[in-house]
């Protein structure tokens, strides 16, 4: 069959979206390859086609619970049956019934937790895998040492299991986060198929609010917009605190999603947002990842986002479906300082562990217990040889000089009085194009009142703030 034919026959598409093809055609001609693709151009697609070309299981690595139960979900719509995802929500029972049951799955999601567990690692050793996959690949860099160490210990894993035919994918990778997914991810002295695809969202219409009254604002945009969202904060509980807000003020259908849920309560709210039990989801950026929902019309960003890489990847999750969404930032001057606060506390949590390790040859469980995440990974990155503190030292303080960088270009954004989409495609070392229609309020774009239609219109330049709340005064 054509690829094409294979692509109708077995997920009802009559033709691929840019980059899909191709990526495809390097995997079929067993090439490695790494390939970035805008959030909402169906990375997934591509090993998932490649599953029903392959004769073996396709293995995925991906970093949180709620995007693998997402895919799960995706390929079981599709009628897939052989497909499971190895994690936390699993019994110990279910989970050894998985294991001993490995080499019957065409589709394997698991962390990179799970994957660095010795019974694992033996299951694996004696399966064929025909197809590797890294998801959400730019953690390699976004988080590393600081965050989840297990992702740069993938290269390990595949050396154990002879470097099967592997696939990198991510939707914003600047040209030194590629080069660092090269490193960690791929063998060495070969030669890499690299598919990089603009980061440009034609039909996003981005906007920039620079205001010391966010809430107001907040709650007459969304009193007025009458469409699906997502509004991002940094804490979490701001996002508790506006979802309960807005609720009672407004009668919009709320939530509140962050890492402090449990994985059930997690997963439940992703999938009412999915199936519109919800308007607006608050949310801190530990939601978002893979969501399968295409109507999402703007996503509001109520906090400073850490990074431009951050900030593509959050507002890409609107209008999936290729009709005009917004993203919206309001910021406060001084926002980013939480930023340069967990900064802070980051080197204070290494000198705490520091203190704990020396003279110390043993460490007792309540002392383990008492100690932070972050501290129990570096902790047992130190016990098992991966490092030495000084090496710790050194990684952190070049992920720290990183992420400075990464905070104050995302500040260069938010002040700029040039075209924010070609800020963006510079940033990512790509050629900005002009637009004529729907770019951003420094290009004269503002708000009108949004109908039912949701839709954002082009206007000549004028103060976006003031235009709102003239608007809003007129229906009230």
């Amino acid at each position: 069959m054509e690829l094409e034919q294979l692509l109708l026959h077995h997920f009802g598409y009559p033709s691929f979206r840019d980059g899909q093809r191709e990526i495809i055609e390097a995997l079929i001609n067993r090439e490695d390859t790494l390939a970035v693709l805008p959030t909402g151009t169906g990375k997934s697609l591509t090993y998932q086609f490649m599953g029903q070309v392959l004769p073996h299981t396709v293995l995925i690595i991906s970093p949180l619970l709620s995007l693998m139960e997402d895919q799960v979900r995706q390929l079981q719509k599709h009628g897939e049956r052989r497909v499971v995802a190895y994690n936390s929500f699993l019994s110990y029972e279910d989970k050894q019934y998985v294991l001993a049951r490995f080499h019957k799955y065409k589709f394997i999601f698991i962390s990179p937790e799970s994957l660095m567990k010795e019974e694992v690692l033996e299951r694996l050793m004696r399966m064929e895998l025909s197809l590797f996959v890294i998801d959400e690949a730019h953690c390699v860099s976004q988080w590393g040492v600081d965050f989840r160490p297990e992702y740069v210990k993938i290269k390990d894993v595949l050396k154990k299991l002879d470097f099967p035919l592997t696939l990198a994918l991510t939707a914003t990778a600047s040209l030194q986060v590629q080069e660092e997914i090269k490193e960690y991810l791929f063998r060495e002295a070969l030669t890499v198929r690299s598919f990089i695809y603009s980061v440009n969202r034609k039909n996003l219409s981005l906007i920039v609010e620079q205001t010391d009254e966010k809430e107001p604002l907040l709650l007459d945009y969304l009193t007025k917009q009458y469409r699906k969202g997502i509004v991002y904060c940094t804490a979490r509980k701001t996002t508790e605190y506006l979802a309960m807000t807005i609720q009672s003020q407004t009668g919009i259908r709320t939530a509140f999603y962050h890492g402090g849920l449990t994985a059930g309560e997690r997963s439940k709210i992703q999938q009412q947002f999915i199936e519109n039990e919800i308007d607006v989801l608050f949310a801190t950026n530990a939601f978002g990842m893979g969501i399968d929902k295409p109507d999402i019309r703007f996503v509001i960003h109520y906090d400073c986002p850490a990074s431009v890489e951050n900030y593509v990847q959050e507002i890409g999750r609107a209008g999936r479906d290729g009709l005009p969404a917004t993203a919206i930032l309001l910021y406060k001057n001084g926002d980013e300082a939480i930023h340069r606060f967990f900064r802070d506390e980051v080197q204070e949590e290494l000198k705490v562990l520091q203190q704990l390790i020396d003279g110390r040859s043993e460490f007792s469980p309540e002392l383990l217990e008492s100690m932070s995440e972050i501290q129990q990974k570096w902790l047992q990155g130190y016990l098992s040889g991966s490092y030495t503190l000084d090496v710790l030292k050194e990684r952190l303080q070049k992920k720290h000089r990183e992420k400075y960088y990464q905070l104050t270009q995302m500040l260069e954004y938010i002040h700029t009085k040039e075209c924010r989409r070609g800020f963006i495609m510079q940033y990512f070392s790509e050629t900005a194009q002009s637009e004529e229609n729907q770019c951003c309020d420094n290009c004269g774009l503002v708000l009108k009142r949004v109908e039912e239609d949701g839709n954002i219109e082009a206007k000549s330049r004028q103060n976006w703030q003031d235009i709102l709340i003239r608007l809003f005064k007129e229906e009230k």
